[in-house]
C-alpha cells in the first residue's frame, strides 16, 4: 500500500513539473519571432512544416528539458539570429526610441490639438459681432416709431 501511495506522489510529482515547464515553453516561443516571414511568434506560426518554427520549438523543449532559464534560452536564439528574431525590442540603446516614440508623438499631438483649438476659439470670440451701442437718437427714433403704431392701430 506504500508503494502505490509513493509511486501516486511520484507520479503528481512528475506531472505537476511536466505542467510547470509548458508556460515557460510557451512564455519563451511567444518572446521570439518566426523567421520564415509569417510575422507571427514561434508559438502562434500557423504554417504546418515551418522550416523555422518547428525546429525552434523543439530546440527550446530540448533546452527547457536540460533546465536551462528563459533568459538563457532566449541568449541562445538572439546570438545565432540577431535581435531581429526578438518578438518585442529591447528597453535598452536606440531600441528605447521604438519604446519612446509612439507615447511621445501622441502627447506632442494632443498638445498640438490643444493649442489650435484655444486659438480657434479665441479668434471665434474676437470675431462675434459686438452689441450695437444704443444712442439717444436712435432712441428717439425707436420712442417716435412705437408711438406711430400704437396710433395707426387705433
Amino acid at each position: 500500500m506504500r508503494f502505490h501511495a509513493l509511486l501516486a506522489v511520484m507520479f503528481f510529482a512528475l506531472c505537476s513539473l511536466a505542467a510547470a515547464s509548458l508556460p515557460i515553453t510557451q512564455e519563451i516561443e511567444e518572446a521570439l519571432t518566426c523567421q520564415c516571414g509569417c510575422g507571427l511568434t514561434v508559438h502562434t506560426c500557423n504554417h504546418l512544416q515551418c522550416g523555422f518554427a518547428v525546429p525552434a520549438k523543439q530546440e527550446i523543449a530540448k533546452q527547457v528539458g536540460e533546465g536551462k532559464k528563459q533568459e538563457e534560452i532566449v541568449a541562445t536564439f538572439l546570438t545565432r539570429y540577431g535581435e531581429k528574431v526578438l518578438s518585442a525590442p529591447t528597453t535598452t540603446g536606440f531600441n528605447l526610441a521604438a519604446w519612446i516614440t509612439p507615447f511621445l508623438v501622441v502627447l506632442i499631438g494632443g498638445v498640438l490639438i490643444g493649442i489650435v483649438g484655444l486659438r480657434w476659439n479665441k479668434s471665434r470670440r474676437q470675431n462675434e459681432p459686438q452689441k450695437p451701442i444704443v444712442s439717444s437718437e436712435a432712441e428717439q427714433y425707436r420712442e417716435q416709431l412705437k408711438k406711430e403704431l400704437e396710433n395707426f392701430e387705433n
